[in-house]
């Protein structure tokens, strides 16, 4: 029997160099062993020693996901210090506030600008903690003193309530739920064997205790692998997924339903969405492996090895369950809350139960009382709340009571049917439940999300159907009716607004709708007559009335155009634009539409949002979702393979460098400023002609040119790969001849102008992480006149985020060469200066280092 979460340090000493996880860091990746992730637990537990931090003292933990954010967890419990994990995105006057309640000693975060909160405590960057404790001894920190009942953390959690409260839990608490589990998972670690590792790509936040047990705890049972996701766009989680080979993906519900949502418009688009359909009510009687071979295009691209879903923190949709079940995957529901250490009841992985939210957890007890209120009593309940000690959570015998209704059947499976007060009582005494309701319009077609909340009508309390259409134009009646014959007589629907945003306001970690918020903007619309008809067809009707006012952008993009732009504009109505009046250049419009992307988890065209000009131009978008026009760049994999590699490096020393030499033996200059550099470098330089990265790379050193990627303009490399469908067959096989020889040959990627950087940039990182040194060319063009052009601001930013020295280059003499046509240059006519090493902090600004760059090169 495990005494403290601190054994889970011991089993990681046994697996020693086993990856344990996989994080992304700007455009890089980082892996940690398990072995050092145990030595910096030690080490950060002897540097809140060195701070002196005792046992009982509190420590923030504000961040992102990644793996300092889990060793300082651990050396934090070493310690006994009590860890208070807050959401990346809490706002600051959020955490100020709860400083107050917790008076924290120590600060760790990878926020750029903490000081916001005015918190007034030391503070300590988690991306930089293996630096900051490295000067400590490695060895095993002694835990002697540490109990079952001591204190671990505290977890702010504000469920659907506004004020936010403290759940204490101790090392009992979580581990009653992670003994179980072990001792279960113990039965099966034979036949993960062939599989191993089982990768586990984590979606959910550190600072919930779900994200917890499913990115820290459960892995390491099994000596997993964890990879964190920054990015919730789904079509990069589909990249993920299939990239790094996940077998697990742990989620939160929506999180499920927009990864459905982006299968189901994959096949819209291609005109195939109602034999989809029929495929699916096929499969549902279909045996697994039949399913499999159903839909092996979908598990194309999802990767072979992934098979299952983790799904907790809200109730799963019935019918999102469904779509991935018969598809062919496993959806792994549980149930529980913040004061039951995250579990309550769970699936087991290979004997699930359709719609049910699984058994109660061995070592817990569950009942229902007379309303279907579910009660649970067991060692994992927390012992109250943070401030409120004398408050006990439990009765008299223990019980918990937990406020969500469920249903259970013989076999014990719990099914869910919604939150106690949520629940809609009739005037004839039938209750309804609301989960119900939107399960049944959720399924229609034309509603994207829906939220039912009771309201009081002529007969008494009656459902109000709140609905997100997929498209303005949809008939709200239509799919209510629809709904409805899916229902029993008593819950009939008869009223129904459209929510006039794109999205439901949500809790921050498990993204559950704020009902009682929902009620509230509903309940002021009614006074005004909103909802007095069965048939509210416009959103606009849901807004109060103003002939002299602008029209208003939604809430949610507010606080994001305020934190992009660094203030929040004087004058923002949807006619704002982006450029003018927002002051964003191309860079910012991409942070801006990768937040949005993340914030509603859809999947933006990127090439239509630059064409975005006003900020009713980015609703419309957002209102549409998924676009299946992005356009497409080649990032061919078979380059890097080995048989290509060595054509590549046969050819060049064979053909390239002699031919290269022979038209123009260049003159290198600062050749020795290279010799330094061990690892890869982005390599900077004016663009002059066709022939500039022949040059410099027949000037690098050799260990640069035998692995070297050069960026290329995305647009002609496209046009190569993917030409005009008026183009003739012959000119497509001479066009398909050039791309297989420049991408063969040189290792070229596009790099696009106008949209689809985003994917340039993280293939750029992908090649550094390979040990490749990455070529770019920061004018986007070449000189049209010999002298340098402006350098674009995305240089900054890939500089910034790659993270590794960056090189100048200046190329001299070509241009005149080309002026005359001439082909063959003398020897050190044309010379290649490289410029000092430079590297930039993650804090430096991008348009400064853009700047910078261009200064450099200029100066050569």
């Amino acid at each position: 029997m495990r005494e403290t979460i601190a054994s889970f340090l011991d089993d990681c000493l046994r697996r020693r160099d086993e990856v344990a996880f996989v994080a992304r860091r700007g455009l890089r990746t980082l892996r940690w062993s398990y072995a050092r992730l145990a030595t910096t637990a030690f080490q950060s537990a002897r540097e809140l020693e060195a701070r002196g931090l005792k046992e009982g003292d509190r420590a923030l933990i504000w961040g992102e996901n990644c793996p300092e954010w889990v060793a300082a967890f651990f050396g934090c419990a070493l310690r006994g210090v009590v860890v208070v994990p807050l959401d990346e995105h809490s706002r600051p006057e959020f955490v100020a506030r709860l400083q107050q309640q917790v008076a924290a000693k120590l600060l760790l975060h990878t926020i750029a600008e903490p000081t916001a909160c005015d918190l007034k405590l030391p503070a300590l960057r988690l991306d930089q903690l293996s630096q900051a404790v490295a000067h400590h001894p490695s060895a095993p920190y002694q835990v002697d003193h540490l109990k079952r009942d001591h204190l671990l953390e505290i977890i702010f959690t504000s469920g659907t309530t506004a004020e936010p409260k403290g759940v204490c839990l101790t090392h009992r608490n979580l581990l009653a739920n992670l003994e179980p589990l072990e001792g279960e998972l113990q039965k099966y670690l034979r036949w993960e064997r062939p599989f191993h590792p089982i990768r586990f790509l984590n979606l959910l936040p550190l600072s919930h205790v779900f994200g917890q047990l499913m990115g820290i705890f459960v892995p390491q049972l099994l000596g997993g692998e964890v990879y964190f996701q920054p990015s919730l766009n789904p079509s990069e989680i589909m990249a993920s997924v299939k990239r790094h080979h996940i077998s697990v993906i742990a989620a939160v519900p929506r999180q499920l339903d927009a990864l459905r949502d982006r299968i189901e418009r994959s096949y819209a688009a291609r005109g195939r969405a109602a034999s989809f359909r029929q495929a699916l009510e096929k499969a549902e009687s279909a045996h697994f492996l039949k399913r499999w071979w159903m839909f092996h295009q979908i598990h194309r691209q999802f990767g072979w090895k992934f098979w299952a879903f983790v799904s907790g923190g809200a109730m799963l949709d019935p019918e999102t369950e469904a779509f991935w079940r018969r598809l062919g995957y496993a959806v792994i529901q549980g149930y529980g809350m913040t004061e039951t250490a995250s579990l309550v009841s769970l699936n087991h992985p290979f004997k699930t139960t359709r719609g049910s939210i699984g058994k109660t957890v061995p070592g817990q007890e569950v009942k229902l009382d007379e309303s279907g209120e579910i009660l649970v009593r067991g060692e994992n309940i927390s012992p109250g709340y943070w401030g409120a000690e004398a408050k006990r959570l439990v009765n008299e015998e223990g019980w918990l009571r937990t406020g969500d209704i469920a249903e259970m059947d013989e076999a014990g499976n719990l099914y869910f049917k919604g939150r106690k007060k949520d629940v809609i009582v009739t005037a004839a005494g039938v209750n309804i439940y609301p989960a119900d309701l939107e399960a049944a319009l959720k399924a229609q077609a034309e509603v994207r999300d829906s939220v039912v909340i009771g309201v009081e009508g002529a007969r008494g309390p009656e459902p109000l159907a709140v609905l997100i259409m997929r498209q303005p134009q949809a008939d709200p009646a239509e799919a209510v009716r629809r709904a409805n014959q899916g229902l029993s007589e008593y819950q009939q629907i008869r009223r129904w607004v459209i929510w006039p945003e794109p999205d439901f306001p949500r809790t921050a970690t498990t993204q559950k709708v704020r009902k009682h918020i929902v009620a509230e903007a509903v309940k002021g619309l009614t006074v005004q007559g909103a909802v007095a008809t069965c048939c509210t067809r416009s959103g606009s009707d849901l807004l109060p009335s103003s002939a002299a006012a602008p029209p208003r952008p939604s809430s949610a993009l507010l606080p994001l155009i305020a934190r992009i732009t660094g203030e929040a504009p004087a004058r923002l109505d949807s006619s704002a634009n982006l450029v003018t009046d927002l002051k964003l250049d191309s860079l910012g419009r991409v942070e801006l539409l990768s937040a949005l992307e993340d914030l509603y988890q859809i999947e933006l065209d990127e090439a239509s949002f630059t064409a975005a000009t006003t900020v009713s131009d980015i609703e419309r978008l957002i209102h549409e979702g998924t676009q299946e026009s992005v356009t497409q760049y080649p990032y061919p994999e078979w380059t890097h393979r080995l048989p290509v590699r060595l054509l590549r490096l046969i050819t060049s020393y064979l053909l390239i460098l002699p031919l290269t030499r022979l038209m123009c033996w260049v003159r290198v200059r600062g050749k020795e400023r290279l010799q330094e550099l061990a690892g890869p470098a982005l390599i900077v330089s004016n663009h002059l002609t066709m022939t500039d990265h022949a040059l410099i790379l027949s000037a690098l050193p050799g260990r640069f040119r035998r692995r070297l990627a050069i960026a290329m303009e995305g647009e002609i490399l496209r046009g190569f790969r993917f030409p005009p469908a008026a183009v003739s067959f012959f000119t497509r096989l001479r066009l398909l001849a050039q791309y297989v020889l420049v991408v063969t040959i040189f290792n070229v990627f596009p790099l696009p102008q106008k949209s689809g950087f985003r994917r340039s940039f993280t293939f750029a990182g992908e090649m550094i992480d390979r040990g490749y040194s990455v070529l770019v060319f920061p004018e986007g063009r070449r000189s049209e006149d010999g002298r340098m052009s402006p350098f674009l601001g995305g240089i900054g930013l890939l500089a910034k985020e790659l993270n590794v020295p960056v090189v100048p280059v200046k190329i001299d003499g070509l241009f005149e060469l080309k002026q005359r046509r001439q082909y063959f240059a003398r020897p050190g006519q044309v010379s290649v200066t490289f410029g000092e090493p430079v590297k930039f902090s993650a804090d430096d600004d991008s348009s400064q280092i853009t700047k910078d760059l261009e200064q450099r090169v200029a100066a050569l």
